[in-house]
């Protein structure tokens, strides 16, 4: 998607999910928000909310809810104490999408209202298990959010999907979790639009791996629907590696690099990463926060961490905190501005004023 045809998530408001239900709470967005905030604020809560209107927009919020364990666990503190959930995402140009989720029967939820307001006003049948938006052509809101991609790359143990064999034709998009990473590769590869890109993963990885020399992608001579991650190292040409003889970190960048260095117009229109940080040496979090801001110019990027190196790559006004709130014991949102923190920046970085406490986000 290219930055001047791209309509942008301004702000998300959440009431009764998880643990969101303070009034008048809304998170401002940026081509790049960097949430932070301590174990337990809602970091994650806000990144499911998100991972929910990737199964809304394909029409399984129902099966979102089932796994989530029904909606007694999606609601702020269970059904007894919360009916209902709502949200609330504003866009460019005045566009907007709210809808009302209540708890029904078997656990399941419904919808109770749901309405669009771009040049004009309409609202879609309540009562229904699935989202009428998703069902929509050509509207730019419903366009945005069907390509919206959580990625939480967290599993790389030896059972992982990423370190063993996957079909070969999974190339469209890298999935959440990296496990068709090879697939995903091996298209770009064969693909002589995108190997241009696929070369540029390539000398990233090298920067932060030097004995990496590429990967050695081709399809199993067992089955040949399948592929494996393999790759070879500076050394030999000759000696294939596998998937199980890279670190879980470098595994990671790998994931990180594929997903960001893509081709622009293949970009997810929202990337929500979780904690991309995980495993990563210091030198490849400086990589990382290079490649989220390339990849910001085309796509929307919101970012969970618990990392002050990476945190310090950023600008105040891309800082959301999540704290707590001890009066309506729900997840609260804190923005500042360089102006703000001022007198602070002054002396200290904003890792070392987040572990002081003076933005919030602590225990």
């Amino acid at each position: 998607m290219e930055k001047q045809d791209k309509i942008r998530l301004k702000s998300v408001s959440i009431n009764g999910f998880k643990s969101f239900n303070a009034a008048d709470q809304f998170c401002e967005l940026n081509d790049v928000s960097v949430l932070i905030g301590a174990n337990g604020a809602g970091k994650s809560n806000f990144v499911s909310f998100f991972k929910m209107l990737g199964y809304m927009m394909n029409g399984a919020l129902q099966q979102y809810i089932g796994e989530q364990g029904g909606a007694n666990s999606v609601l702020y503190l269970g059904r007894r104490h919360t009916s209902k959930m709502s949200a609330k995402l504003e866009f460019d140009n005045d566009h907007s999408y709210e809808f009302v989720l209540t708890g029904a029967a078997q656990d399941a939820m419904i919808f109770s209202e749901e309405n669009v307001n771009t040049d004009a006003k309409f609202s879609f049948p309540s009562g229904t298990k699935e989202s009428g938006l998703h069902k929509t052509n050509g509207l730019l809101i419903s366009t945005l959010l069907s390509k919206c991609r959580v990625y939480q790359f967290h599993d790389t143990s030896s059972t992982s999907n990423i370190r063993n064999s996957g079909y070969i034709n999974q190339t469209e998009f890298l999935y959440g979790e990296g496990g068709n990473l090879a697939a995903f590769l091996y298209g770009m590869k064969e693909n002589i639009a995108s190997l241009p890109y696929y070369e540029k993963i390539v000398r990233r990885i090298k920067q932060v791996f030097p004995s990496f020399r590429d990967f050695a992608l081709l399809p199993s001579t067992l089955n040949n629907k399948y592929i494996m991650l393999d790759w070879v190292c500076e050394n030999s040409m000759e000696y294939k590696l596998g998937a199980h003889q890279l670190s879980d970190g470098t595994l990671r960048f790998m994931c990180l690099s594929a997903l960001l260095l893509q081709a622009p117009q293949n970009l997810p229109s929202i990337i929500v990463l979780d904690e991309p940080e995980l495993g990563l040496h210091p030198s490849a979090i400086v990589e990382l926060s290079s490649m989220i801001k390339t990849a910001s110019q085309h796509s929307q990027i919101i970012v969970a961490t618990q990392s002050p190196a990476l945190l310090d790559e950023f600008s105040p006004e891309q800082i959301t905190v999540l704290d707590c709130d001890p009066v309506s014991k729900s997840s609260i949102f804190k923005k500042f501005t360089a102006e703000d923190l001022c007198e602070w920046l002054e002396d200290y970085t904003l890792s070392e004023m987040w572990d002081k406490n003076i933005l919030g986000g602590r225990p």
